[in-house]
């Protein structure tokens, strides 16, 4: 019986949930290195203009990246829910997304995550998760950290 309920729980994942322009997101939690207030953040000439710049982060200086203009929204307005989510994927360096908000832990169900077609290889999201509160979008960091290289 023990089995079953380890299999149960290996069918579940945890994403931090996000607001980028209206819309929850959701991102792995495995992928959270921290999370920050707003603070300045330094600009870098003739970066992409969705790279803000790079901020200070207890000595170690981290590019940061606004996923609104990333996604092609319209332009960040910091205001005091705004965050820098600090992404450690596993083999590179720390990047911090810019969010409006950062809203909750949320665990989903494998089984409850519709998964996007491969038609888009490259896409941001990878599934709508559906969870208590509505459907959360989930991110796809290799697809948003990938173009990021590739453009640069």
């Amino acid at each position: 019986m023990a089995d079953i309920n380890v299999a149960e729980a290996n069918d579940f994942k945890q994403y931090i949930a996000v607001m980028i322009d209206g819309e929850q997101y959701g991102i792995d939690i495995n992928y959270i290195d921290n999370i920050v207030r707003m603070q300045r953040i330094t600009r870098v000439p003739k970066a992409q203009e969705y790279f803000a710049g790079v901020i200070n982060l207890r000595g170690e200086v981290v590019p940061v990246m606004s996923l609104r203009l990333k996604f092609g929204l319209e332009a960040d307005s910091y205001g005091p829910k705004s965050r820098i989510l600090i992404i450690k994927p596993e083999a590179q360096a720390s990047i911090g997304f810019i969010v409006d908000e950062v809203l909750e832990v949320v665990t989903i169900a494998d089984k409850n995550i519709d998964h996007v077609s491969d038609v888009e290889e490259k896409s941001y999201v990878i599934g709508v998760g559906k969870h208590l509160k509505g459907l959360v979008s989930i991110l796809n960091i290799n697809a948003v950290l990938a173009e990021k290289e590739a453009n640069s």
